[in-house]
């Protein structure tokens, strides 16, 4: 058909023409969408707020030959204001939805959206620091997409755990017999950190102190810029886990 709905977090926008813009969106059942929405730069132009990045909506596109075109659009979640009125929420977010951009180029899926929506919602509630949010977001991002860390048996020869030093071109952990010269050295509570971001055990990621917090989002950022190849450039401006 050529008219379809779907659930879209919008992930970026760029100008197109004096009053239209692309907007690059993550869909619920039809993975990263790149339409066309008219007319939203013009003041009188109701669709402009619903399709601003970190915005959840319901929209409805026309399936076009190389850009669909959105033909109506209504609020879903409005995590936008909250999120950029803050700079580390709006840091964090920036590398959620870019790493989302490039994840949705190959397998994005229901799950990644609704990842990325449970992400933004928590950022734009303040319900824990920003970095922790990010961090979490890209470990469950990247075993969604098949590459989870290892962390408990080494990664390289599935030597049984606990291991202390973390390669992430390998995977992970790694025992001492895999660890090449100068790897991480990685105590047991960063170790405990990295498994609490990837369950969701936001007990235990609340209560880490702000040197293993730190040093669990070096390792975080680390591992997701290596398996996506190309660095996610929003990192470089988000600050440090506290």
């Amino acid at each position: 058909m050529p008219t379809y709905r779907d659930e879209v977090v919008v992930l970026r926008t760029h100008k197109l023409g004096e009053a239209d813009r692309i907007v690059t969106m993550l869909g619920r059942r039809h993975g990263k969408i790149r339409a066309v929405a008219k007319g939203v730069r013009r003041t009188s132009s109701k669709l402009g707020s619903r399709l601003e990045p970190f915005m959840v909506a319901d929209v409805q596109l026309y399936a076009g030959r190389s850009l669909d075109i959105v033909q109506q659009a209504e609020s879903l979640g409005t995590y936008g204001a909250e999120i950029v009125a803050d700079y580390d929420r709006y840091t964090a977010a920036s590398a959620m939805v870019e790493t989302a951009d490039r994840l949705g180029d190959a397998d994005a899926s229901a799950s990644h959206y609704l990842l990325l929506v449970g992400g933004l919602r928590a950022l734009s509630l303040a319900a824990h620091a920003p970095r922790s949010i990010l961090d979490s977001y890209l470990l469950r991002a990247m075993a969604l997409s098949g590459w989870a860390p290892g962390l408990e048996d080494c990664a390289r020869c599935s030597a049984p755990g606990p291991h202390r030093s973390f390669v992430a071109q390998v995977g992970g952990m790694v025992c001492a017999n895999c660890a090449p010269a100068g790897s991480a050295r990685v105590d047991e509570n960063t170790t405990a950190q990295l498994r609490a971001l990837l369950s969701g055990d936001w007990d235990h990621v609340d209560a880490a102190s702000t040197g293993t917090s730190a040093a669990a989002s070096g390792l975080v950022a680390a591992y997701a810029q290596w398996h996506l190849d190309r660095g996610i450039r929003s990192l470089s401006h988000v600050g440090v886990a506290r």
